[in-house]
């Protein structure tokens, strides 16, 4: 196969399974929690090494910020055999609940973006793999972290979401905004909705979970409202995901 146009991966590689960050200065820390760790290749955003978890190997392959650069990245993957692929972000909080360095599984996503119009109808769902979201869920249960499931929302817009007011469309921004949390939305990223929908079109799986940074619904409400950054948890948990996938799709051969 010729080198895959934007990520210019091969393949090769050897591995059906991916963690994939947006920032490319992620990707060499969440690759030192697997196994014999590489580094592969590097072209624009995507930045992309190679390590093992269970004696699979597995991609870890930054894909930048937003819908576009994911859509890409993981249409690029899957032509070079990865077949399920693991988000590994960071998201604001929405529901009250939701605290700063808490963990966010999303088993669904608002499709407040433009990349999978250009896929599917707006109709159409934008959910995890079901395999994928119960063995983050149960990676998070196994290490004792304190985590979230549900619904998050994807816009295009991180100045639409934290300056509204600016916005000549502000009105609806602030109008959805509420709706969503009157929903049950946990939580607002850039990337879940764009990984959901083009896996499904390519029949493969996705799940994706966050750290969460802080909670502007919680300062609103003078509430506790820690800023946390540090991802180690939600790297600990997807590498404990993957061993769950990996036993799981060993005994289904």
């Amino acid at each position: 196969m010729e080198e895959s146009y934007h990520i210019k991966l091969q393949a090769g590689h050897g591995a059906r399974y991916a963690i994939l960050p947006g920032d490319p200065g992620r990707v060499e820390p969440i690759a030192r929690h697997l196994e014999n760790p590489e580094f592969l290749c590097q072209n624009r955003e995507y930045t992309i090494w190679r390590g093992y978890v269970s004696g699979e190997a597995v991609i870890v392959m930054s894909t930048g910020m937003g819908g576009p650069s994911t859509a890409i990245g993981v249409e690029e993957l899957y032509r070079t055999g990865v077949d399920t692929f693991l988000r590994l972000g960071t998201c604001g909080g929405m529901a009250t609940e939701v605290i700063g360095g808490d963990l966010i599984v999303a088993t669904g996503a608002i499709r407040m973006e433009g990349t999978t119009k250009e896929y599917v109808p707006i109709e159409f769902p934008a959910v995890a793999d079901l395999s994928v979201a119960n063995a983050l869920v149960g990676a998070a249960e196994n290490l004792c972290y304190r985590y979230h499931a549900g619904v998050v929302q994807c816009k295009d817009s991180f100045y639409g979401q934290h300056d509204p007011d600016r916005m000549p469309v502000g009105y609806e921004l602030k109008e959805k905004w509420n709706a969503w949390i009157g929903a049950g939305c946990l939580a607002s990223e850039m990337e879940s909705a764009a990984l959901f929908i083009v896996s499904s079109v390519l029949r493969a799986r996705a799940g994706a979970i966050f750290t969460a940074v802080w909670n502007q619904e919680r300062a609103k409400l003078g509430l506790d409202n820690p800023e946390v950054h540090d991802n180690e948890k939600a790297i600990e948990t997807v590498v404990e995901a993957l061993k769950i996938l990996i036993e799981r799709d060993k005994k289904k051969k």
